[in-house]
């Protein structure tokens, strides 16, 4: 995952300070070189590691800090509090014409994920009651049509495409056809190149130049590192960007091109494509990212994913099965799946302060085949077996294994985790009280 490097060794750096009970001046100046080191290992642009340590460290040496009571903590402040401002200070949230469509453009190099984005951008503003509409002007790379028709489709939008024409025609007959069909939100999706060139940013200029995009997008693969900062710069200098879009932030990388990009083009990073899946695009909240680098987990994000992947009524409908101890095999699967679709486990658990270094135990991490054999294991079993687990003895169990493909071992496993599961929400229940508190959800771990 993005600045899993970075933050262990920022953790152990401030482990240290905290061990302190009192901070001297060489102290701080030691614990400094290391964060410097620890950004360059992540790549992060020397001059702006640089800024970051001198900020921190005029700071962090002053009385108030050096004498206080946890003078430690007061330096993570700082360091939380110069690393959201080297980040953009505050989210940058996307512009909306007020002449309706707002028009978008997508820019990048290619192999960045602009098709994959521009999919993804359309089902986050669907899901927010928008109507986009793709456009599909990539004509030049083999089956890049096709494949944003693919993608859209995925997504339940329309993709306008123009056999024959040239990209500034395409997406002004898009504009055309979106102001026709009464669509808010037209998203271009432009043609990239496997490196900067000259006949590349023309042709952008030229569709900018037509459309007078409300925003123009960079989509940056971050897994391109230091690099990602000068296709940045490149492109800047020829386009009148407005934001920057990273993607592959789940992949790894080192998250350098997160921390430097906004120092060193001064635009703001306004999306992170943090997974495959179309769902997967978070808004960059520049405080969480830099909460999440230093360990101190990002709550707010977690529970805005709840509040997009669990059903309220059927969070009410588990409340009373969990009051009436009915707690099924059925709703357990339920809940596994509502997991899964926040993410999984592992990036859940990165989430939460004070889990981001806890081992997860091989059994308990949700991928798709794992969730298939459990959906597999249910499925083997009578409705009766399903909604009374009790009952499922050895004679039981092996003809369910049988009956899916699975080991004894396996449905052993599964009705362990169901057990478990069951004792820690009816656990969670009787502490916290009544469910959904707090979001009106609880998460089955």
């Amino acid at each position: 995952m993005a600045f899993e490097g970075l933050a262990e060794k920022l953790t152990g750096v401030f482990k240290k300070l905290s061990n302190k009970g009192m901070l001297r001046d060489s102290d701080v100046k030691e614990a400094m070189r290391e964060v410097r080191l620890a950004l360059l290992e992540a790549d992060v642009n020397f001059k702006v590691a640089r800024q970051f340590v001198n900020k921190v460290s005029e700071k962090a040496v002053g009385e108030d800090v050096l004498k206080s009571l946890s003078p430690g903590q007061q330096v993570i402040k700082i360091v939380h509090e110069e690393l959201t401002e080297m980040m953009g200070g505050a989210n940058a949230k996307l512009a909306v014409s007020s002449k309706p469509p707002t028009v978008i453009v997508l820019c990048g190099l290619q192999g960045a994920g602009k098709t994959t984005f521009a999919a993804k951008l359309a089902l986050y503003l669907k899901k927010r009651s928008k109507k986009p509409l793709l456009a599909a002007c990539d004509i030049y790379r083999p089956a890049a049509i096709d494949q944003l028709k693919t993608v859209g489709k995925a997504a339940g939008v329309q993709v306008f495409s123009l056999e024959g024409a040239k990209p500034v025609q395409i997406a002004q007959a898009a504009v055309k056809h979106a102001k026709d069909e009464l669509l808010d939100t037209v998203i271009i999706d432009t043609a990239g190149r496997t490196h900067v060139d000259g006949d590349m940013m023309e042709e952008i200029q030229n569709v900018c130049a037509a459309l007078n995009p409300t925003e123009t997008l960079l989509v940056v693969d971050a897994m391109t590192g230091q690099e990602a900062v000068n296709i940045a710069s490149s492109f800047d200098g020829s386009v009148d960007l407005t934001g920057i879009v990273l993607t592959k932030l789940d992949g790894d990388t080192r998250g350098g091109a997160a921390l430097s990009m906004r120092a060193v083009t001064g635009k703001p990073i306004k999306f992170s494509s943090i997974g495959e899946k179309l769902e997967d695009l978070e808004i960059f909240h520049p405080d969480r990212m830099a909460s999440r680098i230093l360990g101190m987990g990002d709550v707010l994000t977690l529970i805005e994913k709840a509040q997009e992947s669990f059903d309220m009524e059927q969070a009410k409908k588990l409340e009373e099965k969990l009051r009436k101890n009915e707690f099924t095999l059925v709703d357990f699967m339920d809940q596994m799946a509502q997991v899964r679709n926040m993410g999984g486990t592992e990036q859940l658990m990165g989430m939460i302060p004070g889990m981001k270094n806890m081992k997860i135990p091989q059994d308990a991490e949700l991928d798709k085949k794992k969730m298939a054999r459990m959906e597999a294991i249910v499925q083997s079993m009578t409705m009766q077996e399903r909604l009374r687990p009790e009952i499922i003895n050895a004679s039981r169990k092996k003809r369910i294994a049988k009956g899916c493909g699975q080991q004894v071992s396996d449905v052993n496993r599964l009705l362990n985790q169901y057990e478990s599961i069951r004792k820690m929400m009816r656990m969670m229940r009787g502490k916290g009280g009544k469910m959904g508190r707090r979001g009106g959800f609880k998460l089955p771990f």
